[in-house]
C-alpha cells in the first residue's frame, strides 16, 4: 500500500507509480564522487571498513600523493607561463602577451580550484550525505504528485555531457601537434633546459597532456557541481510546492473521502495543457495520483489533525532547503568570487586572441572551444543562481492555490510564521560582493569587452608607424 506520508527517508521503495516514480536514489552524487576523485581533490577517501587497516593506510596515503601532484603539476604550469608572460613582455608583442597571461590565468586558477576543493573535501562530503539522507523522494500525497527522480536525471545527464565537452575542448589542443605531424608541445612555455631534446620530450609532453586534463576535470567538476546542487535544490522546492498545493487533498485523503469527490478535486488541480499556470515547477513535472489505490489507506479522525500535520512536514522541508542552500552559498561563495575574476579575464583574452591572432585552422578551432565553453560556464553559474533566486520565493504562491481556508482557524499561527519565512530569497554570492544572477552575466560580459577595447587600442596604437 502507498504511503500517504511523504516518502524518501525511511521507505525508499514506496512509489506512487512506477512507470512515473522511479525507486528513490541512494547516491545522487556518485558521477561526481567518481569525478573529484580523478581530479585529485579527495585527500580523505571514505575506504571500506573491511579492507585491512595496512591497505586502508596505503590508499589514504596514495591518495595525498595523488592531490599533493595534481597541485603540484597546475602551480608549476602557472609558474612557467608567468615567466614567459615577463619574458615577452619587453617585445611588446600583444599576441605573445596575451596568449601566455591566458595561460598563466588558466593554469593558477587550475591549481586554485584543486586546493579549494581538497580544503573543503570533508566539508563538502557531509553536504551531499546529508542531502542524500534526507531530500524528499517525491511530494506529499494527494490528487497530484511530482517525483524528484527527474531533477536527478537532468543533473546526471547534465555532468557527463558537461565533462565530456570540457574534456573534448583541452584535450583537443593537447593533442594538436600529434594530429600536426610536428615535433613541438602544445603548450609554449619557458623551460631552463630544452625541452625538444629526445631525452626530455616525451616527459615534457607528458607532462602538459596531464596537465591539460587537469584543467578540464578541475573546470568542469565546479560548473558541474553548483547545476547540481541548483537542480537538486530546485527539484526540492517543486516538491514542496506540490505538496502545498494538495494540503486540502492529503487531508481528506487521510479523512476517507470517496473517490468521486477526490477525481473532482484532481481535475480542479491538475488543468489541462491549455489552462495550466506556467513556470508553475521549475524542474519537475505534475502527475495525477492513482486515487483507487490512495484512497484504500489509513483513515485519520478529522481534517485538521491531518493538515496540520502535513503543514508541519512542509515546513520542515523547506527549513531543510534553506539550510541546503546557505550550505550552497557558503561553499561556493569564495569559488565564485576567483571564478568570475577568472572567466572576466579570460574572455577579454580570448576573443582578443582570436580576433587579432593568426589565422591557423587548428587554432581558431582550439580558441572557439575554450571561448565557448567559458562563456557557457559563466550562463551555468548566473543562470542557476537566477533560477535559485527567483524559484525561492514562490512558496506562498504555492500555499494559495490549495483551499487552506477551510483549515484557517486550527492553524493561524502556523500560517504566519510560514508565509514570513516564504519570503526568504536564496541567493548565491561571489565572496559577498556580487550576486550571482543574470544582472552578474552582463556585468561580466561588459567589463570583459571593456578591456578587449583597451587591448584593441594599445594594439592599434602599435601598429602606427613612428612619425
Amino acid at each position: 500500500m502507498a504511503s500517504l506520508q511523504f516518502h524518501g527517508n525511511f521507505d525508499a521503495n514506496i512509489r506512487y507509480d512506477v512507470s512515473l516514480d522511479p525507486a528513490r536514489e541512494s547516491n545522487l552524487f556518485r558521477l561526481l564522487m567518481g569525478l573529484q576523485l580523478a581530479m585529485g581533490t579527495k585527500p580523505y577517501p571514505r575506504l571500506p571498513k573491511r579492507w585491512p587497516k595496512w591497505v586502508r593506510v596505503l590508499a589514504q596515503l596514495l591518495a595525498k600523493v595523488y592531490c599533493s601532484m595534481v597541485i603540484f603539476s597546475s602551480l608549476h604550469l602557472g609558474v612557467l607561463f608567468t615567466k614567459t608572460t615577463l619574458d615577452v613582455l619587453p617585445t611588446g608583442e600583444l599576441q605573445a602577451i596575451t596568449d601566455a597571461l591566458t595561460m598563466t590565468i588558466i593554469y593558477f586558477f587550475t591549481g586554485y580550484g584543486s586546493i579549494y576543493w581538497c580544503l573543503r573535501s570533508r566539508r563538502l562530503l557531509a553536504y551531499m550525505e546529508h542531502i542524500n539522507r534526507e531530500h524528499r523522494h517525491h511530494s506529499l500525497a494527494g490528487v497530484t504528485f511530482v517525483s524528484n527522480h527527474a531533477a536527478f536525471r537532468k543533473s546526471w545527464n547534465f555532468v557527463a555531457v558537461w565533462i565530456m565537452a570540457c574534456q573534448l575542448g583541452v584535450i583537443s589542443w593537447g593533442v594538436s601537434p600529434l594530429m600536426l605531424g610536428i615535433r613541438m608541445l602544445p603548450l609554449q612555455c619557458w623551460y631552463p633546459f630544452d625541452a625538444l631534446a629526445p631525452v626530455t620530450y616525451s616527459a615534457v609532453y607528458a607532462t602538459q597532456l596531464f596537465g591539460q586534463v587537469l584543467v578540464g576535470l578541475t573546470f568542469g567538476f565546479g560548473g558541474a557541481l553548483f547545476v547540481t546542487l541548483s537542480l537538486l535544490l530546485l527539484g526540492q522546492f517543486d516538491v514542496l510546492y506540490c505538496s502545498l498545493k494538495n494540503l486540502d487533498a492529503h487531508a481528506k485523503l487521510l479523512a476517507g473521502e470517496s473517490v468521486n469527490d477526490l477525481s473532482l478535486l484532481q481535475d480542479e488541480l491538475l488543468l489541462k495543457d491549455s489552462t495550466r499556470e506556467l513556470n508553475q515547477y521549475a524542474v519537475l513535472e505534475e502527475h495525477p495520483t492513482d486515487l483507487l489505490v490512495l484512497s484504500a489507506g489509513r483513515r485519520c479522525p478529522g481534517h485538521g489533525n491531518a493538515f496540520h500535520s502535513a503543514l508541519v512536514e512542509c515546513v520542515r522541508l523547506h527549513r531543510f532547503i534553506l539550510h541546503c542552500s546557505e550550505e550552497l552559498e557558503n561553499l561556493f561563495s569564495p569559488y565564485c568570487l576567483v571564478k568570475s575574476l577568472q572567466i572576466t579575464f579570460q574572455l577579454c583574452l580570448l576573443v582578443f586572441v582570436g580576433v587579432s591572432g593568426t589565422r591557423e585552422v587548428l587554432r581558431i578551432v582550439n580558441q572557439l572551444q575554450y571561448l565557448g565553453l567559458t562563456l557557457f560556464e559563466l550562463l551555468m553559474f548566473t543562470y542557476c543562481g537566477e533560477l535559485l533566486s527567483r524559484h525561492s520565493i514562490r512558496s506562498g504562491d504555492a500555499f494559495w492555490r490549495g483551499s487552506w481556508w477551510k483549515h484557517a482557524h486550527l492553524i493561524r499561527q502556523d500560517i504566519l510564521i510560514f508565509l514570513v519565512n516564504s519570503r526568504r530569497a536564496v541567493q548565491v554570492t561571489a565572496g559577498k560582493f556580487y550576486v550571482m544572477d543574470v544582472n552578474r552575466l552582463r556585468s561580466v560580459i561588459t567589463q570583459a569587452f571593456s578591456f578587449l577595447t583597451l587591448l584593441q587600442k594599445l594594439a592599434a596604437k602599435k601598429a602606427e608607424p613612428d612619425l
